[in-house]
């Protein structure tokens, strides 16, 4: 038996579809637009209908534009000897806010996780290989995710690159700065001192 309005509770529901979003805080949403005053409203669901309008893939780093190719691809000061390898374009912007990469990316789509049916022909690999076949690049930087699925497609696209005769490179895994040794887990101190550089 539904104890609220049925629109509340149609909006409720997908909201839940969102990803991290559970139920209590679907409805916690669904009631907050209640209240919100009707522009506000209106303004969000143009917001929403002009991101599903305008937002594309980049048709070179798969990348999400408004514009095709993207500003990344098309800005001639970034070094195009240099790709760096994501799993999705949530990624790129994390690297972007670091200011420290100037090279170009490659957005998989995703990782392998073949419980999940998520094979090589899933993600977004023969359009890498395809950028590679052009001349100029030197190095493939893999900054996938450091779980299970990241580290099975590294290993899966390093075997396939390393043939190629390019710079074959991984972001270094280890300790986030401000955490205490004792507090790290195995994992992650074992990938901090497969990881050490000279000082």
């Amino acid at each position: 038996m539904i104890y609220t309005a049925e629109s509340v509770e149609q909006l409720t529901e997908n909201f839940a579809q969102l990803p991290g979003i559970g139920r209590k805080t679907a409805h916690r949403l669904a009631l907050f637009v209640v209240k919100m005053n009707r522009e506000d409203v209106v303004a969000l669901a143009k917001a929403l209908v002009s991101v599903k309008d305008k937002v594309r893939y980049c048709s070179i780093c798969s990348n999400i534009t408004e514009s095709d190719p993207c500003c990344i691809c098309t800005n001639a000061k970034r070094d195009r000897s240099v790709i760096c390898v994501v799993e999705e374009p949530t990624d790129v912007l994390a690297l972007e806010k670091t200011n420290e990469f100037k090279g170009l990316y490659h957005v998989l789509g995703g990782a392998l996780s073949p419980l999940d049916g998520v094979g090589p022909e899933d993600l977004r690999i023969k359009e890498l290989l395809k950028r590679l076949s052009g001349a100029g690049i030197e190095e493939i930087i893999l900054a996938l995710n450091p779980d299970v699925e990241g580290e099975a497609t590294t290993l899966y696209l390093s075997k396939l690159l390393k043939p190629l005769g390019m710079k074959v490179t991984r972001i270094a895994r280890g300790l986030p700065v401000g955490t205490d040794l004792e507090y790290a887990d195995e994992a992650t101190l074992s990938r901090a001192l497969e990881g050490r550089i000279a000082i």
